[in-house]
């Protein structure tokens, strides 16, 4: 069993939605569990159909239909007959979000956020099953909410892995093209749950670690793992081969190309990972694998952006002890505050976060009882592994530079906005 991995970009309209039935030509379909995002922007414009929600705006309905004539436009353009039954299977996946938005009664944002933006890979996964047998392919289409169980930690749920095992390994049928989401799971009681943003690379790993897969690959419009983001750093080179350490230890800082999550499972039962382009398919990518020798022989550069660089000074000008740190870790985990870099001295404490559920507001109100606070708001946090001189000059040149650590593999510094 392999396991292949299409993100949103790569199914983005028809012509997308074409090209992952041409890679699975060239790269084989039978014994393969294809894991799909939502389509194009569809996630975003379900947060917007969710902010709509809540703040009970008359855009509701009209936001809806955007996400519909989106996804119909792409029906449209796939398929010759407009009575093909991927109709009313979209349809029936649009009217039982609005059933939801008409009928739900719960005020927790993280619940109903989970339950709306679910609809996305529902839907994007239900096109392509079609599209597949349309074109000739058999496919099984499987529900990933029967199969990856979770807690109750909406919008970024944690994995229950003796459940998830034992689903995936009975129920999931070997010798077809299993299509399924990436993102979702369920609580006990069935509800929706997702495992964090760009979540999909993870599924992937889950449904590879419980069937023992021969491979993991995830198909991407870059040629593989790159040293740097082209879009922030000239000259960015491929990166053949890496270890799976050397793989976690760039997700970890942020590079985006794997989800941090992906890689622990892969890792522990050494099942390779490839990053590919789905644009040249035949392009052998980037492997990552076991052993010390595949580390990268040159600098690599990840960034951050948009970032908020906390800042806590004792009232009293005593000491900020292991005690004081703790609690402000508890605040942090409480408020779901990721921690990209701490520093501290005797009485000052500084925290580089990335405040995706905009919570700072209630966190600087508790923090501030017992520190003065100071922040910086869209600061950046550029990441170098394996740094040398030239390398540090080449990202700390023009900027102001609020914050530089440096160990013996990274150096990292903290830039106000640019």
């Amino acid at each position: 069993m392999r396991v292949f991995k299409f993100g949103g970009a790569s199914v983005k309209d028809a012509a997308g939605v074409r090209n992952v039935f041409d890679v699975l030509q060239v790269a084989g379909y039978e014994n393969v569990i294809l894991v799909v995002s939502a389509m194009g922007k569809t996630t975003n414009a379900l947060e917007v159909v969710i902010k709509n929600y809540f703040a009970k705006s008359r855009e509701l309905q009209s936001s809806v239909q955007e996400v519909r004539k989106y996804h119909n436009e792409i029906l449209i353009d796939l398929f010759e007959d407009d009575k093909h039954a991927v109709f009313a299977a979209v349809n029936k996946l649009f009217s039982d979000l609005e059933n939801f938005l008409s009928e739900n009664k719960s005020p927790n944002y993280n619940f109903v956020y989970d339950q709306i933006v679910s609809y996305g890979e529902l839907i994007s996964t239900t096109i392509i099953s079609h599209y597949m047998t349309f074109r000739g392919i058999t496919t099984e289409w499987l529900d990933v909410r029967n199969f990856i169980k979770t807690d109750t930690n909406y919008r970024d749920a944690t994995v229950d892995w003796d459940a998830t095992q034992k689903n995936i390994t009975k129920n999931v049928k070997t010798k077809l093209l299993n299509i399924t989401q990436g993102f979702l799971g369920s609580d006990e009681n069935n509800f929706t749950t997702t495992l964090g943003r760009e979540g999909s690379d993870y599924t992937a790993a889950i449904f590879a670690y419980c069937l023992n897969a021969e491979s993991v690959t995830i198909w991407k419009d870059v040629p593989g793992v790159m040293n740097a983001d082209p879009r922030y750093f000239e000259n960015a080179v491929l990166l053949n081969q890496i270890s799976y350490r050397e793989a976690i230890e760039l997700a970890f800082y942020g590079a985006t190309v794997i989800h941090p999550k992906t890689l622990q499972p892969l890792q522990r039962k050494e099942i390779p990972l490839y990053v590919k382009s789905f644009i040249n398919p035949t392009l052998a990518g980037t492997s990552v694998s076991k052993g010390a020798d595949l580390e990268p022989h040159s600098p690599c550069f990840i960034v951050k952006k948009n970032q908020l660089l906390i800042s806590l000074s004792s009232i009293n000008f005593s000491f900020i002890m292991e005690e004081n740190i703790s609690e402000i870790f508890a605040l942090l985990h409480q408020f779901k505050m990721k921690v990209h870099l701490i520093q501290n001295s005797a009485i000052s404490f500084s925290v580089c976060v990335d405040d995706k559920f905009g919570n700072f507001k209630e966190l600087k109100s508790l923090l501030s009882k017992k520190f003065k606070v100071t922040h910086n708001d869209d600061v950046s946090l550029y990441t170098i592994r394996h740094f040398t001189d030239a390398a540090s000059k080449i990202v700390e040149n023009g900027k102001d530079v609020l914050i530089k650590q440096v160990s013996r593999e990274t150096m990292q510094i903290v830039t106000k906005a640019e």
